[in-house]
């Protein structure tokens, strides 16, 4: 049924000078599901991320992301496809307010990033896409505020509207809940959740309740290697999993 599923990775391999930080990982990522990769550090976690978002090349195995092979595909070319990553480490424009931020990412979207540079009114026509970006992600009053005056938590969401301009299909999170205060935390797994009613999502995660929550699928790395993968329910209980996390401080 691979149909189903709209990315598979099979025997994911990565060497670094002859050190293997991902082994053999066979990854599937059932379309309209929220997946989510954990475990402790140094499990694997993001380098897995980056070879499913083609930041790095596999040393062996291959990918498939809606029936194509996109093994030595580049990262601007899967993004066009519809992957796209928003990184742990925000990524907008600091001294750009919150519409301008939306605007650029939905520029890029249709290839007219040379608009930045043309008058004002050549834009316009993108402010009603970005306000509805903006609003879904609960920043509209926020619209005309400069990115660097933002507290952390809406730093995010705003990150969260700029990889949505990109239209992703499936959308990559980073440790969306890294550094968040309590009501940050509930505020983005809400937006998660509303997002993943269109789309899917893949996110690294530390935070298990987050996990917990609003994951249907978990897969657990530990040492560059899938140790189990299933519900919450079922892959908490696991002793690999237990005796994996145990000591590591996990959140």
């Amino acid at each position: 049924m691979t149909e189903d599923f709209i990315i598979e990775a099979t025997g994911l391999t990565k060497e670094f000078k002859g050190f293997r930080a991902v082994k053999d990982v066979n990854l599937k990522v059932r379309a309209g599901t929220i997946h989510a990769l954990i475990g402790p550090n140094g499990a694997g976690k993001t380098t897995c991320f980056n070879l499913l978002t083609k930041f790095l090349q596999p040393t062996a195995g291959r990918i498939v992301y809606k029936g194509e092979d996109i093994t030595s595909a580049k990262a601007f070319e899967v993004a066009r496809k519809g992957l796209v990553r928003s990184f742990q480490i925000s990524a907008v424009f600091p001294h750009l307010t919150v519409l301008e931020n939306v605007r650029v990412a939905l520029q890029r979207s249709l290839g007219t990033t040379f608009h930045f540079w043309r008058p004002e009114q050549s834009v316009e026509i993108l402010n009603d896409r970005a306000r509805e970006l903006i609003a879904a992600v609960g920043l509209i009053e926020f619209e005309r505020l400069h990115a660097v005056e933002l507290a952390y938590g809406r730093k995010r969401q705003l990150e969260i509207a700029t990889t949505l301009a990109l239209d992703p299909e499936l959308m990559l999170l980073d440790e969306p809940m890294a550094g968040m205060a309590r009501e940050d935390i509930q505020r983005i797994s809400e937006l998660i959740r509303s997002i993943a009613k269109t789309r899917t999502v893949l996110m690294v995660e530390h935070n298990m309740s987050v996990v917990a929550e609003l994951s249907d699928t978990i897969t657990v790395l530990a040492r560059g290697e899938v140790l189990a993968e299933g519900p919450y329910a079922e892959v908490s209980k696991n002793p690999a999993v237990v005796e994996a996390y145990m000591g590591t401080g996990h959140g």
